[in-house]
């Protein structure tokens, strides 16, 4: 099992609209990769230790059995989803995937 977390920066000036991306965006990605996605968690950054804030605005976490899973079923869809990004923000992602191990 794979997971691609998508975590959007804290920064100055940055915008994010969540009810826009809960309403839209998450639906909007969910229906396009469809039953490859196996779980979606949605963070928001709330503080860091010793009264810090947060790194991150939000992380999501999109949980496919493989990188390969994942590739077939975002890469058809990838300009729809991403262009969405504009509607909700203007931070840019940074994405990694990762490989559970426990």
């Amino acid at each position: 099992m794979i997971r691609v977390s998508v975590m959007y920066p804290k920064q100055d000036g940055g915008k994010f609209d969540y009810d826009y991306y809960m309403k839209k965006h998450i639906p909007l990605a969910k229906d396009r990769v469809g039953s490859a996605l196996k779980k979606v968690e949605v963070f928001k950054g709330v503080g860091a230790p010793g009264d810090g804030p947060a790194t991150y605005v939000t992380v999501a976490a999109l949980w496919f059995e493989s990188v390969e899973a994942f590739g077939a079923a975002f890469g058809p869809h990838a300009a729809e989803i991403l262009g969405d990004l504009p509607n909700f923000t203007n931070v840019q992602p940074v994405v990694q995937i990762e490989d559970q191990i426990l």
